[in-house]
């Protein structure tokens, strides 16, 4: 089939207001968060349905034209870019925002790929229950991204990741059959559980379009406090201490470094420092209870009191209102954004919790040792083992000469986390950034599996071609 007429076919099989062939139009879904890719694609296509996803997908198998899946396009390797090239059409599900479905007794709510997330979070509110994954990129981005991408956030060290919230998918397969797998099912133990393949896959095994995934009793007591720390050896002592004293309660446990929030402080207005005293660490720790009269306070109030009476935490304050706790979580967002200011280099990388502290030190040493003045930012969910390394350039130096070292500093980076048994890619997933680095990380036999289940699904390699595996 000539791609002139697929692309007739595909326009007619989703209607009017189902394509995009206006480059001003086509812009947004070309370009990705950090401005690193720009793609090209012959159509931008939005379905309405799971039926024209698959019509769609059938046109593009028989033309042998590569699909490029979208959700919100807030991912942050590349994932969602389609090639320079341009010989692709990009299927961008924003039109599929339907909850199909919720149970408040089974626990669940089925929703369609295009649902974001903050939605999501307010129809789980309205019946009384709580979605727990939660974003930065939450007002925009996508469950069906979500889940292409195994996404993460500030609520993995109680819920865990979104392959551990999903009992069921619908997907179109790269051939466009659709497979209907949404089972709100918590034991199924028939054979292959095959939503794992399509989890984290970022399109390249099919299409997402829709899920089945778990809730949880909507919280009614929540509790935050701001901690000061000397050492970083002290922040993993102190979440291992926090985590056993809360009755796992813990459901957040976020690493500040110092030089990081006066960044923020610097270049974010209104960013706060709660403590009198600057400290080398700070722990943003937050417990939480779908109970009232649940204790959790007194819980806090203890930790932080045997804590301080150890030297184990130099200072700290807890939250005394739903306001207080807002202006605290901004500091973690602050200094994220704070990071826009300057040349940044990034690492989103995970080691076990035990070894959290040891990779900080290493890492630290490895870059301030090849760079003099470099200003390494270690922060996030250390509570999973999930740092985000990030390191900003020496002051009065040139961003775009410093810039050009990004896969030298990655490269130093990895190398420590590798030697740790660690991942160089913990919550954003791989994409095109980090395709051809993976098969330095994972052995030889790992990198050939993929491959096979990639060949097995999708011979012809239209789906999302580049991303993740080569081919």
């Amino acid at each position: 089939m000539e791609i002139e007429t697929a692309l007739e076919r595909i326009k007619s099989a989703v209607g009017p207001r189902g394509w995009l062939d206006d480059p001003a139009e086509q812009e947004p879904y070309l370009t990705e968060a950090r401005r690193l890719w720009r793609g090209a694609t012959r159509l931008v296509v939005r379905p309405a349905s799971t039926a024209e996803v698959a019509a769609v997908v059938r046109i593009c198998a028989e033309a042998r034209l590569p699909i490029v899946p979208q959700g919100g396009n807030t991912g942050l390797v590349g994932g969602g870019v389609p090639p320079e090239d341009g010989d692709n059409i990009v299927l961008a599900l924003g039109r599929m925002n339907r909850i199909r479905a919720i149970d408040p007794v089974n626990f669940t709510i089925t929703v369609e790929a295009g649902c974001i997330l903050a939605q999501l979070q307010e129809a789980a509110a309205e019946i009384d229950r709580l979605f727990p994954l939660s974003l930065g990129a939450e007002g925009s981005c996508q469950i069906g991204g979500n889940l292409s991408t195994n996404a993460g956030g500030i609520a993995v060290l109680r819920y865990g990741n979104t392959r551990e919230l999903t009992l069921g998918l619908e997907v179109v397969l790269p051939d466009g059959q659709v497979w209907d797998g949404l089972r709100g099912l918590r034991k199924d133990n028939t054979g292959y559980d095959l939503k794992q393949l399509f989890i984290g896959a970022e399109g390249t095994l099919g299409v997402i379009t829709a899920a089945t995934v778990k809730l949880f009793p909507k919280l009614r007591e929540i509790e935050t406090a701001f901690l000061g720390l000397t050492r970083v050896e002290d922040v993993m002592v102190l979440f291992a201490r926090a985590r056993a004293a809360t009755a796992d309660q813990l459901t957040a446990f976020e690493l500040i470094p110092r030089a990081a929030l006066d960044l923020a402080l610097a270049h974010v207005p209104g960013t706060i420092d709660p403590l009198a005293l600057h400290h080398s660490w700070y722990v943003l720790i937050e417990l939480s209870s779908s109970q009232t009269e649940s204790g959790i306070r007194g819980l806090l109030e203890r930790l932080l009191e045997s804590a301080l009476e150890e030297g184990l935490v130099a200072d700290g304050v807890i939250a005394e209102s739903g306001a207080q706790a807002k202006e605290l979580w901004r500091i973690r967002e602050a200094i994220v954004e704070a990071q826009l200011y300057s040349g940044s280099i990034k690492h989103d990388v995970s080691v076990p919790v035990s070894r959290v502290a040891e990779f900080i030190i290493r890492a630290t040493a490895a870059v301030s040792e090849r760079l003099p003045g470099i200003r390494p930012m270690a922060f996030g969910h250390v509570g999973d083992g999930n740092i985000h390394f990030n390191l900003t350039q020496p002051e009065g130096a040139d961003t775009a000469s410093y810039l050009a070292r990004w896969h030298e500093f990655n490269d130093i980076v990895h190398g420590v986390v590798r030697e740790l048994h660690g991942s160089i890619s913990a919550e954003h997933g791989v994409g095109a950034l980090k395709r051809d680095e993976i098969a330095r990380y994972k052995s030889p036999v790992e990198i050939e599996l993929m491959r096979r289940v990639k060949h097995a699904l999708d011979p012809a390699n239209i789906m999302n071609p580049g991303k993740v595996v080569s081919a």
